[in-house]
């Protein structure tokens, strides 16, 4: 059997434009003219000559006119449960792919300190406002790239853009050292950046530059992160941990650490403050932007933002 070919499908096709067709199909379904043209946010004689185009294309006529009412010819009857049908099965089809879009979670990639330190306590709040969409957590990812394939959407530091990404700014993450109080109570005089030459520093493997960007800024040119004494981990999660309990010193940015400053269970020793080689954002891919549910977070993630006093912000 030989497959036709798309030129032999589009000679056999010659449709009507599809303006006269839906048209002719709420003409047909309402028995008005006028009827037709609220429902297609048309006027009454884009209607009409909407419909006189296809009879003029399809030799024959579709309706007879009257003073009040147009009524199907017997050519009219026998298209109108066709086209009728044809719509249905549209809508139909375009429903069930908008269905398959929205179905099961919404997955977002975050750090796993970002997701137990900020967005986990105000989760609730989401889902109350957004209760259609379910949210899943991916947090196995420790690299600073997007998952596509594997996530919907993502918050992330980045400081390499692509152009096949589509980045919502959060704030600029800036660095600063913590570490818990009782550390300046019984240990080494922590009083100036210096003095950190006395101090356990507490590193993040996958963010290998915050402790050199912040001893540049900071004047502290004779101490190398590399070799200083210290303890090495895969997440900041587990640093601002080991701060908490006096075990050394660790870098954070604020929406990391503000609930534990507030709480004190971990203090700033120094004023000095760095911006992160790569800000926080919001990271989906281009042409998913306006998915429905993807718009419902990023504009549900904006405004809780900017609803947050300073001091525990993405800043």
């Amino acid at each position: 059997m030989v497959s036709e070919t798309n030129e032999s499908i589009a000679r056999r096709r010659r449709l009507p434009s599809l303006s006269a067709l839906r048209a002719f199909e709420a003409a047909a379904r309402y028995g008005s003219f006028r009827a037709a043209a609220d429902e297609l946010n048309v006027t009454h004689s884009a209607i009409s000559h909407q419909v006189k185009a296809l009879e003029e294309h399809l030799g024959v006529p579709l309706f007879s006119r009257g003073s009040r009412a147009v009524r199907l010819t017997e050519e009219g009857r026998i298209l109108f449960p066709i086209l009728r049908e044809a719509f249905d099965g549209i809508v139909a089809g375009t429903d069930m792919l908008r269905r398959r879009q929205n179905a099961g979670p919404l997955t977002i990639q975050i750090y796993v300190t970002l997701a137990v330190k900020w967005l986990l306590p105000r989760l609730h709040e989401f889902s109350a406002a957004y209760p259609e969409v379910q949210i899943a957590l991916a947090t196995s990812y420790t690299d600073w790239d997007f998952v596509r394939g594997e996530v919907d959407a993502a918050i992330l530091l980045v400081e390499h853009k692509t152009t096949d990404l589509d980045y919502t700014p959060l704030g600029k993450a800036h660095l600063f050292p913590v570490c818990a109080p009782k550390l300046l109570e019984s240990g080494p005089a922590l009083k100036k950046p210096e003095d950190l030459h006395h101090h356990r520093l507490l590193h993040v493997y996958p963010a290998k530059h915050d402790w050199p960007d912040w001893l540049a800024a900071a004047g502290v040119t004779d101490l190398s992160p590399d070799s200083s004494s210290g303890a090495r981990f895969d997440s900041y999660l587990l640093a601002l941990e080991e701060a908490a309990s006096g075990g050394g010193v660790s870098l954070a940015t604020q929406v990391l650490v503000a609930d534990d400053m507030e709480k004190g269970r971990l203090i700033a020793p120094f004023d000095v403050k760095v911006p992160n080689r790569a800000p926080w954002y919001f990271v989906c891919p281009r042409e998913r932007r306006n998915e429905p549910r993807i718009v419902k977070f990023r504009t549900w993630l904006l405004d809780t933002l900017k609803d947050m006093p300073p001091g525990k912000n993405f800043d």
